[in-house]
C-alpha cells in the first residue's frame, strides 16, 4: 500500500506556479540519488522516513476538494519511491489532477507511472556526455535520454526545463543540450535561471547567473522554442 512505502519530507499547501494552469499543492518526497550543486532542498536528499504519513496527506486532500485542482509530486526524486504509482492513483480517484517533477534518473519507473499523470516537469540537467558538473554523478546520459523519450512518446503534457548557472553549464554545454533536444523533437525548452534560495554551495550563490541575450539567441537558433525563465527554483 502507498501509505507504507511513501516517505514524505514536506507539504506545500498551495502553489500557482508548479503545475501549469492548476491551483495545486506539492507533496515533497524524501530521497534523491543526485548531488546537484544548485539543489534548493538538500534536506530531502537523504534516505529517511520523512515527516508525514501518506494517510495524513490524503485526509487533508479530502478537505481541499473544490479548492485545489491538482497535486504535484516533487522531491527529492519522486520516482525513487515504489509507492508513487499507488499514490498517484489514489490522488486521481479523489478528483485531483496529478503532476510530477522529475530528474529522469529512473526512466523505467517514470515510464511506469506516466499513465497516471496529467503533467510532467522533466529536468534536462546536462549534456548526455557529461552529467557530473550538474548532478555530481557520472554516466547518467543514457538514463536522462530514456526518460526524455518516454515522456515525449507518452503524449502527457510536459515541460522540459534546465536550471542554468554558467559555472556548471558553459555555452558549449548549452548548445549541445539544445542540439540534442531539437534532434529528439522537443519544441519548447525552458531555461530557468539559478535561484540561491536554500542552496548550500557558497561559490554558486556568490556568482551571477543570468543567461545573456546573445546566448539565448544562439540557443533559439538551434531550438526556436527556447524560453528563458528568471530566478526559478530547480526541481
Amino acid at each position: 500500500m502507498a501509505e507504507t512505502t511513501l516517505r514524505i519530507g514536506g507539504l506545500t499547501r498551495f502553489t500557482t506556479g508548479d503545475f501549469p494552469g492548476r491551483l495545486a499543492c506539492i507533496v515533497h518526497l524524501q530521497f534523491c540519488p543526485l548531488a546537484c550543486p544548485y539543489c534548493h532542498a538538500p534536506h530531502l536528499r537523504p534516505r529517511g522516513a520523512g515527516g508525514l504519513e501518506w494517510g495524513t496527506v490524503l485526509a487533508w486532500l479530502e478537505s481541499r476538494r473544490g479548492l485545489l485542482d491538482g497535486v504535484v509530486f516533487s522531491g527529492g526524486e519522486p520516482c525513487a519511491q515504489p509507492g508513487l504509482g499507488a499514490a498517484l492513483g489514489e490522488t486521481r480517484a479523489r478528483g485531483f489532477a496529478t503532476g510530477l517533477h522529475s530528474s529522469g534518473v529512473y526512466p523505467d519507473r517514470l515510464a511506469g507511472v506516466l499513465d497516471r499523470l496529467d503533467w510532467v516537469g522533466l529536468d534536462w540537467k546536462a549534456p548526455l556526455t557529461d552529467t557530473r558538473p550538474t548532478t555530481g554523478r557520472r554516466n547518467l546520459g543514457p538514463r536522462f535520454g530514456a526518460a526524455l523519450e518516454a515522456v515525449l512518446a507518452s503524449g502527457v503534457a510536459h515541460e522540459i526545463r534546465t536550471t542554468y548557472h554558467p559555472a556548471l553549464l558553459p555555452p558549449a554545454a548549452l548548445r549541445a543540450m539544445a542540439e540534442t533536444l531539437a534532434g529528439r523533437g522537443v519544441t519548447r525548452w525552458v531555461i530557468q535561471e539559478f535561484s540561491a534560495r536554500g542552496v548550500e554551495d557558497a561559490a554558486l550563490v556568490a556568482t551571477a547567473a543570468t543567461l545573456s541575450p546573445a546566448l539565448h539567441d544562439e540557443l533559439r537558433a538551434i531550438l526556436p522554442g527556447t524560453v528563458r525563465r528568471a530566478a526559478a527554483i530547480a526541481a
